[in-house]
């Protein structure tokens, strides 16, 4: 079953524009949102759940539009897009006890499991909390009713690696069913090699991948040569850097041919994210 789908959503600010983005997601899978920071990942999860107003574009949750029956549709989704900073003096037993009423599948078993699991003290108020315990008791809220769609911005952001590494096996045991998926956006790319299957990649504004992570991986392809070898791939360079032995570059597999006498690997998603964001700036510099 397709949990979402996203078509042509844009957004237009004074000083950013989010333009034709369109992605989406079946069920049982987990795909990472990635781009840098400012490229409108928040502000395309706030246009999903209608927190922020699309100007076009149209989302589909669990097969129905997402705005014509958002009520009935919030309650299969958790969502997550930061800690939990309001109520900031009201102990969290209570928060729970106030959100729980909202969801006619909550699941008070399940709820005390997820606070023993991240060691939450719910007698605590979120003012006492560091920013890592903000954000696993904002996802305790967002699991307890046992959505099918986790929609969660830079979930482990703040997190030590421990943590982080709990928090993405508990993920990758949650989709286990092929009932769940989860939607999470963040700048740490090594979670992503970890436990993700799809990749949506944003940048400034507009779309630039989305796809298997092993696919989006295999279309890229790490170049190192010498300077002398460098004016035969410099077009096909989405971007490089020149070191004291030559240059390293990011080039599209497809653009490379039997000619190039050049060293082949595969990149990283960092590494893609990295030379992506330096495209623009390279082709000017590489100009003059």
């Amino acid at each position: 079953m397709e949990l979402f789908r996203i078509e042509h959503l844009s957004k237009r600010y004074p000083s950013f524009e989010l333009n034709d983005i369109s992605f989406s997601l079946e069920s049982g899978y987990i795909m990472g949102f990635i781009g840098p920071n400012g490229a409108g990942k928040t502000t395309t999860l706030k246009c999903m759940l209608g927190l922020t107003a699309k100007d076009a574009g149209s989302v589909q949750m669990f097969e129905k539009d997402f705005f014509q029956n958002e009520l009935e549709l919030k309650q299969y989704i958790g969502v997550s897009l930061g800690g939990v900073d309001y109520y900031a003096k009201t102990k969290m037993r209570t928060i729970a006890e106030v959100v729980s009423r909202f969801y006619e599948n909550w699941d008070e078993p399940l709820y005390r499991s997820l606070l023993n699991r991240f060691h939450l003290d719910e007698n605590k108020r979120p003012a006492e909390l560091s920013g890592g315990m903000k954000i696993k008791f904002a996802l305790t809220l967002a699991m307890s009713h046992h959505a099918k769609l986790l929609i969660l911005d830079e979930p482990t952001s703040g997190l030590d690696p421990v943590a982080r590494d709990d928090l993405l096996t508990l993920f990758q045991d949650l989709i286990e069913s092929g009932e769940m998926s989860i939607l999470f956006s963040t700048h740490i790319t090594s979670d992503l090699e970890k436990c993700a299957d799809f990749i949506t990649y944003i940048e400034n504004g507009r779309m630039i991948a989305s796809s298997e992570k092993d696919e989006l991986i295999a279309s890229y392809r790490i170049v190192k040569g010498t300077a002398a070898q460098r004016p035969g791939i410099e077009a096909r360079l989405i971007s490089a850097k020149t070191h004291a032995y030559g240059f390293t570059g990011l080039i599209k597999t497809k653009d490379l041919t039997d000619r190039d006498a050049v060293t082949v690997e595969a990149p990283s998603l960092e590494d893609i994210m990295i030379y992506h964001a330096r495209e623009e700036n390279y082709h000017v510099e590489s100009v003059k």
